[in-house]
């Protein structure tokens, strides 16, 4: 048991301690992601759809990440200030209830809207209801 102690003592003098398993960025350790998002719609109907976004790092269910967070830094974090698309949408009642709930930049964001027809949420939207 002795030689092991010594070799061990020998390689930790010359090679320095082992490093920390936990990952590191620039010497402090790494920052958890500061947006984790669920993104969620529910038709009247019943019918329901839910996705998670992280923007950084990029990941989660959404189909398009990148752009989804792309968007929502151009607004902050708020859907609602999302420019409206100059797209037509049929006059078909079918009402949706979008919403976002998570964190934004380190800060809990809750938004909620309901619409006319998945039509009218996805040209309010944009991206980011789009799976």
């Amino acid at each position: 048991m002795l030689p092991v102690v010594l070799a061990a003592a020998a390689v930790t003098a010359v090679l320095g301690p082992l490093p920390d398993p936990k990952p590191t960025y620039g010497g402090h350790p790494r920052p958890q992601p500061q947006e984790e998002l669920t993104l969620s719609y529910v038709a009247g109907a019943g019918s329901a759809m839910s996705v998670k976004l992280t923007c950084d790092p990029l990941g989660g269910g959404h189909p398009d990440p990148a752009e989804a967070c792309a968007a929502l830094a151009g607004v902050d974090g708020d859907p609602g200030r999302i420019k409206r698309a100059g797209t037509a949408c049929i006059l078909l009642y079918k009402p949706v209830t979008a919403e976002l709930t998570g964190t934004w930049e380190g800060r809990p964001v809750s938004w909620k809207q309901r619409f006319g027809n998945a039509c009218e949420m996805r040209r309010a939207t944009g991206v980011l209801f789009r799976f």
